[in-house]
């Protein structure tokens, strides 16, 4: 009975409607499911948190499966995590396979889906349970291999860490509060700022500015093109879709999708890791290495489950530690936040009905996205035609007024909206990394107080070394990231 009482027609509209609204979002090139989020993320404020929550996924699941669309229509990637699909599916889509080759994708994106969602509603609650024994030094060692491990998967280890570090350095800004452990004192504050950015800058407003302003920018500079013609995106007919496609597939997609759900677990790494670790895996097993970038089912089929299972392992450890899996669940604290809620160990237990809620809507988005996609592949097919001169002011319309009304009308949120969006505007051409960054923002203040709190209870440095076994697992755990880190970077180093 208790599940009932939330799932309302407008619960079970709003995770079909962020479905929808995702799909679009992802089936328009240089549009993403991060930014779909960041855009609605104020009008979860007035919906509650259960309401708001099925509107956000929907658009998680929604705007991760969409990128296939111009992925195998155009060989241009929707979203990041959909760069490998391109590689096979727009092989197909020049043969005249185009339709084929999306509902292949869309089947995938289910099994990913769903196989990431078992994973989360199974393995979640059992580490919350673990993590309730955390003191604050394994609380604070849990976030430094955060920052370890996305520095080890950052495209540049050194631009990694220093993007994180930079996160945290920023997100100082502001009064040290004495009931974190502080003395009340201005820090990090420009003279004559003092009083704007005593509480620092506020999160959702940034992360509005990041996933929203910055792309926005960024893809106004390489000009705005009317639109395509009919022709351009014409889906083909000329082999028809069957299930029997699937035949001897079931490890493949299996496995894919259990690799996107473990990249998903590991902080900062994002859907593209997970598109090509599923398919470079797929590639290495398969009897025919051969056929893959020439129009491989096999290929579509890795990359979407892999994509996909993402969406459902980039909430383990939101849920169960308070760190973000991946950029767009960073978005998920912000609508916590919105409520007044945190998450990390205590939340499963404290908030089961949430938490039911946010299993059923993923369930919902899963379902409705394979529905709405394998019947209406063609509609959405069009939506790559969308002339982006039209889209943009509205998109941008809608980043400033959330950024000034999530806090009741503060001006200064309109500010930091433009600031963070031109920052993350230049730092694409910096080269620095975006979600090592604000994944650092976000945590921070959090590193901060464990830091801070594990010193006034226990008193010097060393016992964060010998406070517990699960401590010293931690830093064997950095340890192998860091060393990893430098593996990685030497490989690259020398293959150029």
């Amino acid at each position: 009975m208790e599940v009932l009482e939330f799932i309302t027609p407008l619960f079970v509209s709003l995770a079909v409607g962020g479905t929808l609204v995702g799909i679009i979002f992802g089936a328009i090139p240089g549009m993403t499911a991060t930014m779909a989020v960041a855009i609605c993320l104020p009008l979860t404020y007035s919906l509650g948190l259960e309401n708001g929550l099925a509107l956000l996924l929907g658009l998680y699941v929604g705007g991760i499966s969409g990128g296939l669309v111009p992925a195998v229509l155009l060989g241009i990637p929707g979203t990041p995590s959909s760069i490998t699909t391109c590689f096979d599916g727009y092989p197909m889509a020049q043969r005249g396979e185009g339709e084929k080759a999306m509902r292949i994708g869309i089947v995938a994106s289910l099994v990913g889906g769903l196989v990431s969602l078992a994973a989360l509603y199974f393995f979640a609650p059992a580490l919350a349970d673990f993590a309730i024994k955390f003191s604050y030094v394994e609380k604070f060692l849990i976030i430094l291999f955060a920052l370890t491990v996305m520095a080890a998967l950052s495209s540049n280890m050194l631009l990694g860490i220093f993007s994180g570090f930079l996160g945290i350095f920023v997100s100082l800004i502001g009064v040290y509060d004495v009931t974190d452990g502080g003395n009340g004192h201005f820090r990090l504050i420009p003279p004559g700022l003092d009083y704007w950015l005593e509480g620092g800058f506020s999160l959702l407003p940034v992360l509005i500015a990041l996933f929203g302003l910055a792309t926005i920018l960024s893809e106004a500079e390489k000009g705005m093109r009317k639109g395509m013609s009919l022709s351009e995106i014409e889906v083909g007919a000329s082999s028809r879709f069957s299930f029997s496609v699937f035949k001897g597939q079931i490890g493949n997609l299996l496995r894919s999708s259990g690799i996107g759900t473990f990249v998903g677990i590991l902080p900062g790494v994002g859907g593209s890791a997970a598109s090509i670790l599923a398919y470079t895996a797929a590639k290495t097993t398969s009897r025919h290495p051969e056929r893959f970038g020439k129009g491989e089912p096999a290929g579509i089929m890795a990359s979407e489950a892999g994509n996909n299972g993402l969406t459902g392992g980039a909430l383990v450890p939101l849920l169960s530690l308070g760190i973000p899996g991946d950029s767009t669940t960073a978005l998920l604290i912000g609508a916590f936040a919105l409520q007044g809620i945190q998450v990390g160990p205590l939340f499963i237990g404290n908030n089961g009905p949430t938490w039911d809620a946010m299993i059923v809507a993923m369930v919902i988005a899963n379902i409705a996205m394979f529905l709405m996609m394998y019947f209406a592949i063609r509609w959405f097919a069009l939506v790559v035609a969308v002339p982006k001169h039209i889209l943009f002011p509205v998109i941008l319309m809608m980043c400033v007024i959330g950024a000034y009304t999530i806090n009741y009308g503060i001006m200064f949120d309109v500010w930091t909206l433009l600031i963070f969006g031109l920052f993350g505007w230049l730092a694409t051409k910096l080269r620095l990394e975006i979600a090592p960054f604000i994944i650092g923002f976000i945590l921070g203040p959090s590193a901060e107080i464990y830091f801070v709190k594990s010193l006034e209870s226990f008193g010097d440095l060393t016992i964060f070394f010998t406070k517990s076994w699960i401590a010293m697992v931690l830093w064997v755990l950095i340890a192998t990231s860091i060393g990893l880190s430098i593996l990685m970077a030497r490989r690259n180093r020398d293959t150029i």
